[in-house]
């Protein structure tokens, strides 16, 4: 396996760590992007890979995203990304995540963490057993903290206003189909909040049965996983892995925008300009998809309720038209355009 520095997604990361717990089975990485607004912040992510050497670039690229949308939020905090790998069984007990709670603490708050995908509230409970760096814990009514998902939701839904707007004219979700890719935590959530406006909704999830509930539910309707990315639709909001977004798949994209929670969703820096080229409206995920963040972030700095997290949350669309204005000024990809953005925050453009 080649070292972390010469794998592509390697951004001049400040420090890539491997941990190895034989007692408990686990096996984890931390990457830390950039601290120089703040700690690394970013979830843990527990995943089964088939080759170990992804769960790296997988931390890689999601510790990057980190310092880039902890930046365009406003928050003081860097970048960085836990990666716990799961074996095939997806085995994750008590004691494997205490352990990586130690050895979060062995970076002496340069970390803190949250939660991810495979990364519950209680686990998380787990994981504060081995440091006191860690965000997300299950809170009061009327507190910042918790779980990030409903936050994260929240954003997206206003994000996919803003562009419905910016790409339509459109200034209600009144009939505009929006077809989602996922429906855990955050695009079900996002799908509540379209439904309620009265939007036409198409919904599709690896696991088709949650899908079908929840159309059932909201009025929508539900289609396999592999057909939600060739729906006719106003806006494809992808909310499940990454790079869903590639030489292939954007091709048979047949909507006029794309916007949803998914990190990553860019395979490769190239998407970005087939996707402008087609004239499809980008939100860039980290900056639509920023809500959990936002309220984890302020839960640690003991930094505001849950009115001061809306009202930051309230901000994601001028983010997003400062973003989309400037795309359309230069001629750029949103995409490139948002990364230029937040390589300057963090004093790397």
């Amino acid at each position: 396996m080649s070292a972390a520095w010469d794998l592509p997604d390697f951004d001049d990361h400040e420090a890539v760590h491997l941990f190895r717990d034989r007692a408990t089975g686990l096996t984890a990485v931390i990457a830390i992007h950039s601290t120089v607004l703040g700690p690394g912040a970013g979830g843990t992510r527990f995943w089964h890979y088939a080759d170990r050497a992804d769960a790296i670039t997988d931390a890689l690229r999601l510790s990057r995203g980190m310092s880039y949308k902890n930046a365009m939020a406003g928050l003081p905090m860097g970048g960085a990304k836990g990666v716990i790998l799961a074996d095939a069984e997806r085995t994750k007990t008590p004691q494997m995540l205490e352990a990586f709670g130690r050895a979060v603490d062995s970076l002496g708050g340069r970390y803190v963490t949250a939660e991810d995908v495979g990364i519950s509230e209680s686990d998380m409970i787990a994981i504060a057993r081995g440091t006191r760096h860690v965000s997300g814990l299950p809170v009061g009514a009327g507190d910042a903290g918790g779980d990030p998902g409903p936050f994260t939701a929240y954003g997206i839904y206003l994000g996919v206003k803003a562009a419905v707007q910016q790409a339509l004219g459109k200034s209600d979700m009144a009939g505009v189909h929006v077809a989602i890719q996922g429906v855990g935590s955050v695009g079900g959530g996002l799908a509540r909040y379209l439904a309620q406006d009265g939007a036409r909704l198409t919904l599709a999830d690896v696991n088709g049965d949650r899908a079908r509930a929840l159309a059932a539910d909201l009025g929508a309707t539900a289609v396999e996983a592999e057909a939600i990315i060739g729906v006719e639709a106003d806006v494809f909001s992808p909310n499940a892995l990454g790079a869903i977004l590639n030489a292939y798949s954007i091709p048979l994209l047949k909507t006029a925008i794309v916007a949803g929670g998914a990190n990553n969703q860019l395979a490769t820096p190239a998407d970005a300009q087939r996707l402008h080229a087609r004239g499809i409206l980008y939100a860039p995920d980290y900056v639509i998809n920023a809500g959990g963040i936002i309220n984890v972030a302020l839960e640690y700095l003991g930094q505001g309720d849950r009115d001061e997290v809306n009202g930051r949350i309230a901000r994601i669309p001028d983010r997003l038209r400062a973003i989309w204005t400037e795309s359309a000024a230069s001629g750029r990809p949103a995409a490139d355009v948002a990364d230029s953005m937040a390589q300057k925050l963090i004093g790397r453009s």
